[in-house]
């Protein structure tokens, strides 16, 4: 699949057609520690419930949402290679994070220390189920997930509309699309990411995105790996 960043059109590819039923309750986070578990193997359990840094110093702060997880509830900023700001803007990356192709994402969760990693597309259907009944014919429960878990839903996990940038250098939608990356691939070229779609105010789970498109990143944990 093609974004097309300069065009006011967005086209979606296929979407996930199994619902998935979940029911768990939520933790939220009650800690007020922080660690930097890129120069400690052994992470306090309780400060991970708070807040992590990273390596630039960029503190993110993270919830145990389901399934044994914690996610990081703010957008990776980690400056790497093939990571870009929105229009090199430095205020851009402060205020969505930083956009990354597939394989820089993969690499960006796991420098944030043991166990950190990309999430699934299993797993980001598996939040949208949670907070929206997610199933992929139904349009309430898309709307349900876009607004629990967007900047302003009771979730707290506070995804934002930071667009996206092409292999071209090109970026667009930003403030009318969050695009993340998912570890699933589709194929060699491309991969797994959700779409928060401002216009349509819907969560979608799509299967053609470009690996060398960029697109923001959230990092995961499971509980089991934390020491």
């Amino acid at each position: 699949m093609k974004i097309k960043f300069k065009s006011q059109l967005f086209y979606s590819t296929r979407i996930i057609s199994n619902s998935i039923a979940l029911s768990i309750f939520v933790i939220a986070a009650s800690s007020c520690g922080t660690t930097n578990p890129i120069h400690s193997s052994k992470t306090n359990i309780a400060e991970l419930q708070d807040s992590l840094l990273d390596s630039d110093g960029n503190k993110y702060f993270i919830k145990k949402m389901l399934g044994n997880n914690y996610w990081m509830t703010t957008n990776l900023k980690l400056n790497i290679p093939d990571s870009y700001c929105y229009d090199n803007a430095d205020d851009n990356c402060e205020r969505y994070g930083r956009l990354y192709t597939w394989e820089a994402a993969q690499n960006g969760c796991a420098l944030l220390g043991e166990g950190w990693r990309l999430p699934t597309s299993a797993e980001w259907q598996q939040l949208a189920a949670l907070y929206g009944g997610f199933t992929a014919d139904s349009t309430e429960s898309r709307k349900k997930a876009y607004s629990a878990l967007t900047i302003s839903g009771n979730s707290r996990f506070n995804a934002v509309l930071g667009g996206g940038r092409d292999l071209n250098g090109e970026y667009g939608r930003l403030e009318a699309h969050g695009f993340y990356w998912t570890a699933t691939e589709n194929d060699s070229r491309t991969a797994w990411f959700s779409n928060f779609g401002k216009n349509s105010q819907s969560l979608y789970h799509q299967n053609g995105g470009e690996k060398t498109d960029a697109f923001a990143v959230r990092c995961i944990k499971n509980i089991d790996t934390l020491k």
